[in-house]
């Protein structure tokens, strides 16, 4: 099962990746968990320098950017 992470602060482009990446996984019937981690400390271990960002097996995919739906779904299946 994949394990995809959206790292934020909570701002609303946070929020609106959350919501893209959510909608782009029930799109694609992914059997994957989708955690947001919105703690500073947590952010930082991923090396991320600017947020929102997606991480997806433990492995930075995207930072400082909120995708389309489909730009996700290209994303997420390509994984």
């Amino acid at each position: 099962m994949k394990k995809i992470i959206i790292l934020g602060t909570g701002c609303s482009r946070c929020n609106d990746l959350m919501e893209n990446t959510e909608k782009a996984v029930k799109n694609l019937n992914l059997d994957c968990e989708v955690e947001k981690v919105s703690d500073l400390q947590q952010i930082m271990k991923y090396g991320v320098m600017m947020v929102p960002a997606l991480v997806i097996d433990d492995e930075v995919k995207l930072v400082g950017k909120v995708p389309s739906v489909e730009e996700l779904k290209d994303i997420l299946f390509n994984e």
